[in-house]
């Protein structure tokens, strides 16, 4: 029945409401446990970061009504960075792994029409985090895995991590490669540069580029990484890195070129990257088979990040993909 008492809606509100029911993938919580302090992440402004902690923990009303005026139907949810990447000691990284995995199993069974989630690891045990990888997706319906960077310093191309990913081959999901705390940054990193404005994605990027050069997906090849932010940059550098990769005397025998890989095993999302541009370049080159929607919440504004690509201008079917149809496939979202 039409509410009969309702104000009609100004065009400009009409025009701002959402026209497509979006899933996005890089958005953030945090159990308090986890929460990141500010000496972790030093380089954010304390009155930005003041404001954006105290959503992390928040799995209910604020964040559904934010959802609903980006147009979001599925937000996958994971543990922000640093998380449990940045614990020392295995043990006490295993428990809080299963804590927050547990967490975030209660906020999806609250809301299982809008929430799903992406398992937290703790990869200093490789047989503790394919067990816990099995107990999320075949107990909980997990979609896949997030990890915030490197592990205590090692990085996810080690032959040691092997098993995990056998594991995510045999469950058919994807893992969520996200910025962590990088251990040794470059003597070229300054702090105007550190963090979220170039730092993280530049240890990012080089992470997902080990993983190509030293054969994980030869080994692996049907094993599927999303890169956020997107794909951190590595969209618009392939060309070079292919002419590059072929002329050094260090190139171990991949079976084909790097962005041959790239393209391949790779996904990438539009979190924190409102850009026409970028989005363009993407496009050309991944096609919209391989983005998908993201915000970056809390971090990024939920809101603009869902006008922007509403109105992004690129044809109808790939703002779709882009939007939802990508994720429903790569995550087999019913």
């Amino acid at each position: 029945m039409v509410n009969q008492n309702r104000t009609p809606a100004s065009q400009a509100e009409l025009e701002n409401e959402p026209t497509i029911n979006k899933i996005a993938l890089e958005e953030h919580f945090s159990i308090r446990e986890l929460l990141p302090t500010s000496e972790e992440l030093e380089f954010f402004d304390p009155q930005v970061l003041g404001e954006i902690e105290p959503l992390l923990p928040e799995l209910a009303e604020q964040r559904l009504a934010h959802m609903d005026k980006a147009g979001i139907e599925i937000a996958v949810l994971s543990q922000t960075a640093p998380g449990i990447q940045a614990i020392a000691e295995s043990s006490e990284a295993s428990a809080m792994a299963r804590c927050a995995n547990d967490a975030l199993y209660s906020a999806i069974e609250q809301q299982p029409r809008r929430f799903r989630g992406f398992a937290a690891l703790n990869l200093q045990d490789i047989d503790a985090a394919c067990a816990e990888l099995k107990r999320c997706v075949s107990e909980l319906g997990f979609v896949g895995a997030l990890v915030n960077g490197s592990t205590q310093g090692e990085y996810l191309d080690n032959p040691r991590v092997d098993p995990l990913w056998s594991t995510l081959e045999q469950l058919d999901v994807p893992l969520y490669l996200h910025p962590g705390l990088p251990t040794n940054q470059p003597a070229s990193m300054v702090k105007e540069l550190d963090g979220a404005t170039w730092g993280w994605s530049f240890d990012t990027a080089t992470h997902a580029l080990r993983l190509i050069v030293k054969g994980v997906f030869e080994k692996h090849p049907n094993a599927n990484v999303i890169l956020g932010h997107m794909g951190e940059n590595l969209p618009f550098y392939l060309w070079r890195l292919d002419s590059r990769y072929a002329s050094t005397r260090y190139r171990n025998d991949i079976a084909t070129t790097p962005s041959a890989v790239f393209r391949r095993n790779f996904f990438i999302t539009t979190s924190g990257v409102c850009d026409d541009a970028a989005l363009q370049c993407s496009l050309a080159t991944l096609g919209p088979e391989r983005i998908m929607f993201s915000t970056d919440y809390p971090y990024e504004d939920i809101e603009l990040a869902g006008r922007w690509i509403e109105q992004a201008t690129i044809d109808p079917l790939s703002k779709t993909m882009i939007c939802r149809d990508t994720a429903r496939m790569l995550l087999r979202l019913s």
